[in-house]
């Protein structure tokens, strides 16, 4: 049975949210603010955000931010299923373990200690900072956030399901493409939007990997604020922020699908 919220613990819960939140509405909110300070709230303008559409710098910067979003989670969302299907295969419980501990090293790691891998690791190897850099950076760091949403999946299937497509003289390919990614397939779109967002919001490790010429919108944030206080900051982190919440509530409607998926599947 469920245990119903007792009052204090429900006001410590919107304690905890207005802390996390009010930083962020509070820069939404003066991203319309005419003063163009962030103390005092003169008047409601869109000023901010058309200048931030007139600068053409900032655009290519979105432009590759979403590129690279949209390619590193592609590209590690194929990776990432390959990788949980074949740790699936894995009859050995102990050497399957030992590639899950290795798959899970990216994500327990700090992010710090992970970017200066990288770079070092581009460096000696001569690749030049900047798209390259950046874009396998971030493939590197969302394949195990994919293996680990899509391994679950793997792991409620039935084996009877692929016996049955075998003893029905399904091929390898058929099987694969028939009966394994259709199953697991709300476990590959949740992989592929939370390597999206993990895109989209990354900051420590790309700032190790980005070369002169090239950057994102996280790094290019960060160099705006050490420059001083800026309104077009506020419109820049308010599109940001509100791109990363549909992100998240795509995500969140894809995991839904996922356990309904589930609990189907044991009926």
């Amino acid at each position: 049975m469920s245990k119903k919220l007792s009052p204090l613990s429900k006001v410590f819960l919107v304690l905890i949210f207005l802390v996390l939140y009010a930083p962020i509405f509070f820069l939404v909110f003066y991203s319309f603010n005419s003063g163009g300070t962030m103390y005092d709230f003169e008047s409601f303008t869109l000023d901010w955000y058309k200048e931030l559409f007139q600068d053409t710098r900032l655009l290519i910067i979105v432009l590759n931010t979403i590129v690279i979003a949209l390619l590193s989670a592609l590209i590690s969302t194929i990776i990432g299923v390959i990788g949980a299907i074949g740790i699936r295969s894995f009859t050995n419980s102990q050497m399957r373990n030992s590639f899950l501990s290795l798959n899970n090293v990216l994500i327990v790691s700090p992010d710090v200690i992970i970017g200066a891998s990288f770079l070092i690791l581009f460096t000696m190897a001569g690749i030049k900072l900047g798209f390259y850099s950046v874009l396998l950076s971030h493939i590197a760091f969302s394949i195990p956030i994919v293996v680990l949403l899509v391994l679950p999946k793997l792991q409620e299937m039935s084996p009877t399901l692929i016996d049955a497509a075998r003893d029905l003289g399904a091929s390898r390919w058929n099987v694969l493409t028939k009966v394994i990614l259709p199953y697991i397939s709300p476990g590959i779109f949740a992989g592929f939007f939370m390597a999206l967002t993990y895109s989209l919001d990354d900051f420590a490790v790309t700032f190790f990997v980005t070369g002169n010429g090239f950057s994102t919108l996280s790094v290019e944030i960060y160099s705006l604020a050490r420059r001083g206080i800026s309104l077009n900051i506020n419109a820049l982190s308010t599109l940001l922020f509100f791109v990363t919440l549909i992100l998240v509530v795509v995500y969140y409607f894809v995991t839904q699908r996922v356990k309904h998926t589930g609990m189907g599947g044991k009926r």
